[in-house]
This record gives C-alpha cells, sequence and structure tokens, in this order.
C-alpha cells in the first residue's frame, strides 16, 4: 500500500432530520482523522472533508447532489471512492475497507 488511502466525509454543517443526537458531520471527520492516523500509523491518508450544500471541487459536485436528494444519510464516508459508511458510520467498515 504506497498509494495513499482517500477517505472522503462528505456532510453539511446541520445534521441530517434522521441523524439528530448524533455527531455532526465536522466532528465524524475529525473522529474519523484521528482513529485512522492512531490503528494505522504507517499508512499515508488523504483526508477530504466535502460541505454537500459548497462543494468546491467539481468532481465532487454530482456525488454530493445525490446526497442532497435523499440518496443517502451525510455525513456519508467513502475511501478510495466507495461508499463504507452513512449517517453514523461504523469505524469497524471503515477498517475493513481500508485492510482489504
Amino acid at each position: 500500500m504506497s498509494n495513499k488511502i482517500l477517505v472522503e466525509v462528505f456532510g453539511a454543517e446541520v445534521i441530517c432530520a434522521s441523524c439528530v443526537g448524533m455527531p455532526s458531520s465536522i466532528e465524524t471527520f475529525e473522529w474519523l482523522q484521528a482513529a485512522l492516523q492512531r490503528k494505522y500509523p504507517d499508512l499515508a491518508f488523504d483526508f477530504q472533508y466535502i460541505d454537500i450544500f459548497n462543494v468546491e471541487n467539481n468532481e465532487k459536485e454530482d456525488f454530493a447532489e445525490r446526497v442532497r436528494n435523499d440518496e443517502f444519510f451525510y455525513p456519508v464516508v467513502l475511501v478510495n471512492g466507495t461508499v463504507v459508511g452513512e449517517g453514523n458510520p461504523k469505524l469497524k467498515d471503515v477498517y475493513n475497507a481500508i485492510e482489504l
């Protein structure tokens, strides 16, 4: 695994209606960063947070639109382009995607 592992979190400042009481998208993003760097200190990660209502990268707009259209609960976590969790992502699922 010499390449960086891309971990993306698509979310918004406003907590999704069905996710009230759970961490915000930003809190989830920060929690994932800390957990993954602690568990895999020898791996190189590229962490990206994408605000679904303020997408700065046109390549991410299509997926952000899918999230805005309620195809996914946010925050949505992707590892190397594959959805591994949404709403309240499970750390074990993220670990499994990295260890493949």
